[in-house]
């Protein structure tokens, strides 16, 4: 059966799309990243822990003085493990899609609910919608919007819409027919009928909907931290492509502590504002009494608590005194404040000369704002202008594949440091394979296996489309796809064990220091002639900061200072990239001076 090019339709379409209608797109991301950081700001301004004692007072509101201590618990614990500005981004995130979302879904299911035709042609949409996987909605979403909050935000509307519109569909379709038949008996128009017997009867129905929609949102959140989305997915998504067990334990249960809270919350407000919830509460507090651990204060009593912890905040100064950054002699001031938005993907010597250029930046008085990427959307974001630059793009070899998508929108600011070498890596003790050649016939003692990296990275490409075929590897070996801590852990694993196992690597790297590896020669070149590493940034960047782009391209790195400092950077340990930074460049003084010349 011939192809169906159904993949190129949709390329085409998402194209025209974007040309035609850019002044559509702009506008959108205009208003969400306005709603974003409006919240954002309210919610990040007071202190963590006061923070915290607003919606313990919030759940004391609604749900009693166990929800309330339970509450003020579970977010001090997120403070607790320093995931409070991830949380409150991640809450932003999720209050601005589900508001989005529910101002759409409402309407919509009231209109399919009084028309079955509408009804009819909606239910294979919102199939489609919530059985699509999550991911494919990143990718339009990067082309529309770039990358960041926003394509986070419109995958989580388009994902969490459908329970949204079922559920109001549902509750109107459960309302008894003889209720609505006797407004409409006694004169009541169909608008008033429906906000005034309709909607309130199925208010109970409609918040379970409202629910659904928050869990789902909450859901995305990891997804939406692979495009630059910040917040708690960030910290999950680093901890995933860093194998770090810890890291993704903390943001992993604050996820869980912001779900349970959002769950309850929702749950307790339809009861509140819900007629027959109301009755319910009425009865069960007369037929058991109230008692202190069931005491709920009243709407106002709330209100008046949640205005005094505001004033609290207030006397005491715990608005606006976040961490600006620090103190910077007026010579060195070059930068005066200017926001540098750097991306990087967890490569380590990526993460170390960036790492060493925010510190660099840092005391030039810059602002310089660091964000985790897979390496499309990398280049789709500093493509976009979203990302200033990054400083390790392989060219022309490994990362040729992006350079001539986007290169035409990108700045090649420099190289800092070449020539370096693509290889797959096997360790010393395997007898008898010096070469790919030699893989074929040792297949079985690797179980047929390559351990490789990031399923986006250039030299996965080389890899699967030229190595392997290249050495007649089809059907004997097996590239598996993972990330680069997960491919050395592997390492670690069978070179303790003396076990045979063959990786995708690369030179320079630390791993070569640590163990006695072979690199298997390429008599057929396949992976090429070899890379430099290349800084690579924006168009628009070298106009926009050429002090910072002239310094970037002198930036110059040999193997024996690169190796030095991933080394001082893996002793600070997981979270500490800065304080590995710091430390090595104690030991390399007037380094900051060479890179970043201030003049006389």
């Amino acid at each position: 059966m011939p192809r169906i090019p159904l993949g190129d339709w949709v390329n085409s379409a998402v194209n025209a799309l974007r040309d035609h209608l850019a002044w559509l797109f702009d506008l959108i991301t205009t208003i969400v990243s306005g709603m974003y950081n409006g919240v954002n700001d309210v919610l990040s301004a007071p202190e963590a822990l006061l923070m915290a004692g607003i919606l313990a007072v919030i759940a004391l509101w609604l749900r009693g003085v166990t929800a309330g201590v339970l509450t003020f618990a579970g977010l001090a614990l997120i403070d607790s493990v320093q995931q409070w500005d991830d949380a409150m981004q991640t809450l932003s995130l999720v209050l601005v899609a589900t508001v989005i979302t529910i101002v759409l879904a409402v309407p919509l299911g009231i209109w399919a609910a009084r028309s079955k035709p509408v009804s009819a042609a909606l239910r294979p949409v919102l199939d489609f919608m919530q059985t699509m996987p999550a991911f494919v909605y990143l990718i339009p979403g990067i082309f529309f919007f770039g990358v960041g909050t926003v394509p986070g935000v419109i995958a989580t509307i388009v994902f969490a819409m459908p329970p949204g519109v079922r559920m109001t569909e549902l509750g109107i379709r459960q309302v008894d027919g003889e209720l609505v038949e006797a407004a409409e008996a006694f004169g009541t128009s169909p608008r008033n009928t429906l906000v005034r017997v309709q909607l309130p009867l199925a208010l109970p129905t409609i918040m379970a909907g409202v629910n659904q929609v928050i869990m789902l949102a909450l859901s995305m959140v990891v997804i939406s931290g692979m495009v630059g989305g910040g917040g708690l997915g960030a910290s999950v998504f680093t901890a995933i492509s860093q194998v770090d067990i810890g890291l993704g334990f903390e943001g992993g249960i604050s996820v869980v502590i912001l779900a349970m809270y959002l769950d309850r919350m929702t749950g307790a407000l339809g009861s509140r504002v819900s007629p027959l919830g109301r009755r319910a509460a009425a009865k069960a507090t007369a037929a058991h009494g109230t008692k202190l651990w069931a005491y709920r204060p009243n709407t106002a009593v709330a209100v008046v608590g949640v205005v005094v912890l505001g004033l609290v905040a207030g006397g005491v100064n715990v608005f606006g005194t976040h961490d600006t950054g620090p103190t910077v002699p007026a010579a060195d001031n070059i930068g005066k404040g200017k926001t540098i938005n750097i991306g990087y993907i967890s490569w380590d010597e990526g993460v170390a000369s960036t790492y060493l250029w925010k510190d660099v930046l840092e005391k030039r008085g810059y602002k310089v704002n660091l964000t985790t990427y897979d390496v499309g959307s990398l280049f789709a974001g500093m493509a976009g202008g979203k990302v200033d630059f990054e400083t390790d793009a392989w060219l022309p070899v490994a990362q040729a594949e992006y350079w001539k998508r986007y290169g035409k929108q990108l700045s090649d600011i420099g190289t800092w440091y070449g020539p370096t070498s693509l290889e797959i890596t096997v360790p010393s003790y395997v007898k008898g394979v010096t070469s790919l050649a030699d893989l074929k016939s040792h297949a079985s003692e690797f179980g047929g296996r390559i351990i490789g990296i990031e399923p986006g990275a250039g030299e996965m490409s080389m890899v699967k489309n030229k190595v392997i075929p290249g050495y007649g590897l089809n059907g004997s070996m097996q590239l598996t796809t993972g990330s680069t801590p997960s491919m050395l852990a592997e390492l670690e694993r069978d070179y303790a064990q003396k076990k045979p196992v063959a990786v995708v690597l690369w030179s320079p790297h630390w791993a070569y220091s640590k163990y006695k590896l072979t690199k298997l020669a390429d008599p057929k070149h396949a992976f090429g002639e070899g890379n430099d590493i290349h800084i690579i940034g924006s168009k628009a960047f070298p106009t926009k900061d050429p002090k910072v782009a002239g310094w970037l391209k002198n930036f110059k790195m040999n193997e024996k200072d690169l190796s030095s400092l991933e080394a001082s950077i893996q002793d600070a340990g997981q979270n500490n990239q800065a304080k590995g930074v710091s430390d090595w460049l104690a030991k390399h003084p007037g380094l900051v001076d060479r890179m970043a010349p201030v003049g006389k």
